[in-house]
């Protein structure tokens, strides 16, 4: 894991928003998309619809609304990320 993916699963305990994260992590748009992408990937982040959502999105259309989701580390993102200590 790298210290900016440990940075954003650090945000991600709690549903955010894409543009909560930008503006904290102070990272710039492209990268930051590029990098919660990878983190679905590799299935530690999910993304939501909406801050009400319970069900995460099965395919969003991340290229079209990426900026639009809510994120939120998952069960094995967060042992990802506590086990990087």
């Amino acid at each position: 894991m790298t210290d900016i993916e440990f940075d954003i699963l650090d945000e991600l305990y709690f549903l955010q928003s894409y543009d909560y994260l930008l503006k904290t992590l102070k990272l710039n748009d492209n990268l930051l998309k590029r990098l919660l992408l990878d983190l679905i990937e590799k299935g530690w982040v999910k993304c939501y619809g909406s801050p009400t959502e319970e069900e995460p999105l099965e395919s969003p259309d991340f290229e079209k609304d990426y900026w639009n989701y809510h994120y939120l580390a998952t069960k094995a993102g967060l042992l990802a990320h506590n086990s990087n200590f």
